[in-house]
């Protein structure tokens, strides 16, 4: 899978590539990355990609002219890319979006935005609008990074077990369970008997149990509206367990 960034900071984007799991996916053929400059699109000895806001205002605006032709180079490279724009007035990134993006099989070409954002028109040459949260960062570098991450995660061979993505926190709509590695014991915390006991449908129930009850006291706009009826038993199992701690 190719990604391609349509970026002022082309140096951030490689600087992060070069490590972890994405440079290994990299560096094994099983992921491509580059990266387009704006600023290589302009005429002006400045290389100016900004201007001052018709209207009036803070901040300064991308123009049109050398975006626009930042893209339309990203199009020729990858001419069945989606091309998206990474900015707050986006739909909010979730994980069934970045499985949607990982198993379409499409190449993606990020279009980052800085300053005060970008001037309007440049969006007729954007597939989709992408936010990764309610917050205003600098630079659409981070959220493009972040959007990559996730996707190259379901790439086969990547994280070398597939499992690992499948079963991560929100690809299940809960929240993961507990884990736990070696010793057993520190400073006096143990790790739970049944993860010892070698008894893997226990585990199973252990750990869906602990998603659950995790879910519910973190994050419980992701339950389900109505459960089945093992994880109606869990949950009536977890609310009695808390509503013990309270009373004790």
């Amino acid at each position: 899978m190719k990604f391609l960034f349509v970026t002022l900071f082309p140096e951030l984007i490689e600087q992060v590539c070069a490590y972890s799991i994405v440079g290994r996916g990299i560096e094994a053929g099983l992921l491509s990355v580059s990266c387009i400059n704006p600023r290589d699109f302009t005429h002006d000895k400045h290389r100016t990609v900004d201007d001052s806001p018709f209207g009036g205002g803070a901040g300064m605006v991308l123009k049109p002219e050398p975006f626009v032709a930042a893209i339309r180079k990203a199009k020729e490279e990858l001419p069945e890319a989606r091309v998206i724009a990474l900015c707050p007035g986006g739909r909010t990134l979730k994980q069934n979006i970045v499985e949607d993006y990982a198993h379409a099989g499409k190449d993606l070409i990020f279009v980052c935005g800085h300053y005060e954002g970008f001037d309007e028109r440049i969006f007729n040459w954007v597939d989709e609008k992408l936010s990764v949260g309610d917050y205003v960062l600098t630079g659409g570098e981070l959220p493009a990074l972040m959007v990559m991450d996730a996707v190259a995660r379901f790439i086969p061979g990547v994280l070398g077990k597939m499992a690992s993505a499948e079963e991560d926190s929100f690809s299940t709509g809960l929240l993961e369970y507990p884990q736990y590695t070696r010793p057993v014991e520190f400073e006096g915390l143990t790790v739970p008997e049944v993860l010892r006991g070698g008894n893997h449908a226990l585990i199973a129930r252990w750990r869906r149990k602990q998603s659950l009850k995790a879910t519910y006291l973190h994050r419980p706009d992701l339950l389900p509206e109505k459960f089945d009826k093992a994880d109606a038993k869990l949950m009536a199992e977890i609310k009695a367990e808390l509503a013990g701690e309270e009373n004790g």
